[in-house]
């Protein structure tokens, strides 16, 4: 049997196999069967640990699929199965605000806690979760930062200003800031509704001439964005770029945000997205170093 191998479904098998190639550790695709009731069966491969990489955007698609194979891989003999999710799903439900609803955290945190010995992620949506082990049944939890990453695709000649949106954006503003040798600049959010954001602004005289680059984990809907990017472009930046950990956000929204004045937006490949041109593969690889030699 394989001692280690990466496996992916076939939509993710482009970051997967470079994730692989950082790994020196062979990759090998899970088959997914569909039945004509809209039901799947994946087909694995066995190996005695297997790095499962599942991005999960799009999670009602694809958590089934993901808790099938975990089951498949075990009966196939591994006795070790670490999860890299890049991105991951019903995070923002982190506690029940309204009566009525889901604590989506739990729920997720649960099934995946219950089918894998150590989940992998990047920059998770945690604003009022402190500890990641404790949400997946206390497994190995490893919440990985993009900045690095994040900040060589977005350097340039000249250092920006860094700006926030928000101040649940603040550690990875800060982060990209001091990679890129920039001052920052934080904005106040006040959210009425998805789209609907209003975002009080600090002095921004220091904006004016100058290179912006905002800075957020997620960009779903890009009204947070739109809204920075305006107040920039009214401020007099010279250029406004956007820096995204997880680009979610769909065509619409981009070109939005593009008439709002944004010129560049860069994203890591943890969802896949036409503006993805930051690769996480190497700061995965070195989170799961230890899976391959030990």
């Amino acid at each position: 049997m394989t001692p280690v191998a990466v496996q992916a479904f076939d939509d993710q098998a482009a970051p997967a196999r470079r994730l692989a190639g950082e790994l020196g550790a062979p990759f090998a695709p899970i088959r997914l069967h569909r039945f004509p009731d809209a039901e799947v069966m994946p087909i694995v491969q066995a190996a005695e640990t297997v790095v499962a990489y599942c991005s999960l955007d799009h999670p009602n698609a694809r958590l089934i699929a993901l808790l099938l194979a975990a089951d498949a891989w075990r009966r196939a003999g591994a006795s070790r199965l670490v999860l890299v999710a890049p991105y991951l799903c019903y995070l923002r439900q982190d506690r029940v605000f309204h009566p009525g609803e889901p604590l989506s955290r739990d729920v997720i945190g649960g099934l995946l806690g219950s089918a894998f010995d150590r989940l992998v992620t990047v920059d998770a949506h945690l604003h009022r979760t402190h500890n990641l082990s404790a949400v997946f049944g206390g497994i190995e939890a490893d919440d990985i930062s993009a900045a690095g990453p994040l900040a060589l695709a977005l350097s340039g000649p000249e250092s920006p200003l860094v700006v926030g949106p928000d101040s649940e954006s603040e550690p990875w503003v800060r982060r990209i800031a001091e990679r890129l040798g920039g001052e920052v600049l934080m904005f106040r959010k006040v959210r009425r509704a998805d789209a609907d954001v209003r975002l009080v602004a600090p002095d921004l005289g220091p904006v004016r001439g100058r290179p912006a680059l905002i800075v957020d984990d997620i960009c779903s809907s890009g009204a947070t964005l739109c809204v920075a990017a305006r107040l920039l472009r009214e401020a007099g930046a010279a250029s406004i770029a956007a820096g995204v950990v997880h680009a979610l956000f769909d065509a619409d929204a981009e070109a939005r945000m593009r008439a709002a004045g944004v010129s560049r937006i860069v994203s890591t490949d943890s969802v896949f997205h036409s503006t993805n041109h930051a690769s996480l593969a190497g700061v995965l690889a070195a989170a799961l170093r230890d899976e391959v030699q030990s």
